[in-house]
């Protein structure tokens, strides 16, 4: 969420933004804001008044006793009683302007960085470089989901029948591969100084309209019936509500941290080949970053975030590449983002992986973060990026080190974790 004073001083930069970001549709938000920023700031205005002017006649009240001028006491004091319910209906109005302007600033999204190119959607995003040299063996990769099910290491059919769609049972080794990618990863980030974290994998409504737009909330979130409860779709979420209404001390900032989490998605639109398997799936688990800093400090950890996802993924042998989003790509709460693609020698080209967002301002003003100054307050910019979520990244280094026979190259990083294992081959 902006700030209402850049929307008052300027209107035109934040219509501007707002058609760089392909919604016109909410152009009428900015002009809808003003009108009731000018009705709320007049409705706060005749409070004070009204509250200076029973304040006066409190005091007169009291002088009037003293001289025992009763009767003339008993007059001020029904103007008085007439001035309580004016406030009491001037209070009610300040309330209902104030929701709705925090409704309707909820929906415009927050400035861009200026270099985000521009474009509608993610097809104009840009590749900014890649990293690993991209293998295409001269034997054939079968589909992911193949060569899983060939090692014995998935089992979607038993998943349908317990939870549907979109779910899986990893087994054996590649379950094991699985959770020593999360182990690495979570290890990898605390040698980068991160605090290790175990979030609520549940939170409340109003920090899910804290983190993320209404319209990620609807297309994302599953809700706990009967309860003021959702399921998190990443551990960011819980992350940066940890410091919802909190104040801060300047000399604790940054807080880097690195939090473990499964996580659950709708993913509405899933379809295709590619969506099959454990690529895009309901349930899954994650490492993610996050962190909280200086306003500017932020962009330095920007890069210095994803070049760590980028370093991990290179530590495995997986070629990778970012990509810088555009405009019509980019969240409404998010200044500037870039993903992470992972090189999938079967398709012979790109799929995301993560992705990296700095937030600004927009998540703390919108969960009361401050920062405790030496004047004032003042809001800490979020940030947050994608370590690795292992289903995707499971994709990844299955492909890339798929060998002639159908066993799985275990990438020397990652042996530790599998007992000194150096390859998953087909179980008899």
């Amino acid at each position: 969420m902006i700030d209402i004073k850049l929307l008052r001083e300027n209107p035109d930069l934040v219509k501007e933004n707002i058609k760089k970001k392909f919604q016109d549709n909410k152009l009428s938000l900015v002009d809808e804001v003003l009108d009731l920023d000018i009705k709320n700031r007049q409705a706060k205005l005749n409070g004070d008044e009204l509250r200076a002017k029973r304040k006066n006649l409190s005091n007169e009240i009291g002088s009037l006793m003293r001289e025992g001028k009763k009767d003339e006491a008993q007059n001020i004091k029904l103007e008085v009683q007439k001035i309580n319910q004016q406030l009491e209906e001037n209070e009610a109005l300040e309330n209902k302007y104030s929701e709705e302007i925090n409704t309707k600033m909820m929906k415009i999204p927050n400035i861009m960085h200026k270099s985000v190119p521009i474009g509608e959607d993610d097809s104009k995003n840009v590749e900014i470089k890649k990293y690993g040299e991209q293998v295409v063996p001269d034997y054939e990769i079968p589909f992911h989901g193949e060569i899983l099910e060939n090692l014995g290491g998935l089992d979607l059919d038993s998943a349908r029948r317990v939870a549907g769609n979109g779910f899986y049972y990893l087994i054996g080794d590649i379950a094991r591969l699985h959770s020593a990618v999360l182990t690495y990863a979570r290890d990898f980030m605390i040698n980068k100084g991160f605090t290790y974290c175990i979030p609520p994998y549940m939170i409340r409504s109003d920090v899910v309209t804290g983190v993320m737009s209404f319209e990620e909330m609807d297309a994302m979130m599953y809700k706990i019936e009967g309860e003021d409860l959702y399921l998190i779709g990443t551990s960011e979420h819980s992350m940066i509500g940890k410091f919802k209404d909190q104040i801060l001390k300047k000399e604790n900032l940054p807080y880097t941290m690195t939090s473990y989490s499964p996580c659950f998605r709708k993913e509405k639109g899933a379809h295709g080949i590619e969506e099959r398997g454990i690529y895009r799936i309901h349930q899954f688990e994650k490492q993610e970053m996050i962190v909280v800093c200086e306003p500017e400090d932020s962009w330095n950890w920007y890069d210095k975030m994803w070049s760590y996802t980028v370093e991990l993924f290179k530590s495995m042998d997986v070629p990778v590449r970012t990509l810088e989003c555009c405009s019509g790509d980019l969240a409404d709460l998010k200044a500037k983002s870039c993903d992470i693609e992972a090189w999938s020698p079967r398709q012979q080209k790109y799929f995301e992986v993560g992705s990296c967002s700095n937030l600004t301002d927009a998540q703390s003003r919108r969960l009361s973060i401050r920062v405790k100054g030496e004047k004032q307050n003042y809001l800490p910019h979020t940030l947050n990026n994608t370590v690795v979520a292992p289903p995707r990244m499971l994709i990844a280094i299955i492909e890339n080190n798929y060998q002639a026979d159908g066993s799985i190259k275990i990438p020397e990083v990652l042996r530790p974790y599998m007992g000194g294992l150096e390859k998953i081959t087909k179980q008899k």
